[in-house]
């Protein structure tokens, strides 16, 4: 066996140890096919109010600019699919990814062990861990490793786990053994492309940002336009319609990650609680939650949008 072949299946077994239930690797080179896709999905406005994606253009599709000396990305998924969702009927919803703690720190601490544990067996490697903080196109990264392909919803599908997971980085200066991407099996379904209630998938494999639910219940800082009224399906932070829809997703099983796990009220509360929350209960239900993004005031906004 070649060291390279040695380190990636020690980097892959590591990952599966702290919890990545699937690792791919690429080679850290210039998304050629991406940057035509980027430039005009920037040009015609898809990406709304989200103007931080314009910048660093280029470190978004060369990872050798982040990274000096960069040789391989490897690619990790984390599931976050819940045991059970929201209870009452009626009740604006949340996106399964924020039922818990926010990933970004509890994936950004296994990146850090993974990352100390390549140094101490492998000896002295330079690079970074990503968690979608920084400008690097993570289903790119994760297609061309071969950890899903593209859906028509433009999230990655994994055969064997639909697509309820996370998608972390490492960029390093050590040459591993790639993994090439597999074969699209979306074939003719257009099942999420057909549930979209505000149109954001405006054809296969294209989303409008400004028309996602969740970019206009996350991102979004102004008000909501009134051309979505009616329109969101009750939801209050960001969408899943997409992913429940998808037959890929029938093979989602749930996760094992305590964090993940969401505050005891959550889904429970019923559409008169959310109506009515307190300052004092949004700091404690959503106290680690990705939710404090959006703030009590915002949530409040999106609640009152949703259900007046």
């Amino acid at each position: 066996m070649s060291n390279k072949s040695k380190y990636t299946r020690l980097i892959k077994d590591k990952a599966k140890e702290l919890g990545f239930f699937y690792t791919g690797v690429s080679k850290a080179d210039f998304l050629e096919e991406e940057a035509g896709q980027l430039e005009d999905w920037l040009k015609n406005g898809k990406h709304g109010e989200m103007t931080y994606m314009e910048n660093h253009f280029d470190k978004r599709l060369d990872p050798r600019i982040l990274v000096d000396g960069a040789k391989s990305v490897v690619s990790l998924l984390l599931n976050y699919f819940p045991e059970a969702s929201e209870q009452q009927e009626g009740a604006p919803k949340i996106s399964k990814y924020a039922y818990g703690e926010d990933y970004h720190f509890v994936i950004k601490d296994k990146l850090k062990a993974l990352f100390q544990f390549i140094q101490d067996e492998i000896g002295e490697v330079g690079g970074r861990v990503f968690v979608d903080s920084a400008p690097v196109m993570d289903k790119a990264w994760a297609r061309r490793s071969g950890l899903g392909w593209m859906g028509k919803n433009a999230n990655i599908i994994h055969p064997k786990h639909g697509s309820f997971f996370f998608i972390a980085e490492l960029i390093i200066d050590l040459e591993l053994e790639e993994d090439g991407p597999i074969k699209d099996y979306c074939g003719t379904c257009t099942k999420c492309i057909d549930a979209c209630p505000t149109d954001a998938i405006v054809a296969p494999y294209k989303i409008d940002g400004s028309k996602c639910i969740s970019y206009l219940t996350i991102e979004l800082k102004d008000q909501i336009p009134s051309e979505f009224k009616g329109k969101m399906d009750n939801w209050m932070f960001g969408c899943d319609i997409c992913q429940d829809v998808c037959p890929w997703n029938r093979f989602s099983k749930p996760h094992n990650q305590a964090e993940f796990n969401p505050h005891d009220q959550l889904l429970r509360m019923s559409k008169s609680e959310w109506e009515d929350i307190s300052e004092e209960l949004f700091r404690e239900v959503f106290k680690k939650s990705p939710v404090k993004r959006t703030k009590y005031d915002g949530l409040k906004k999106n609640i009152k949008f949703i259900t007046y």
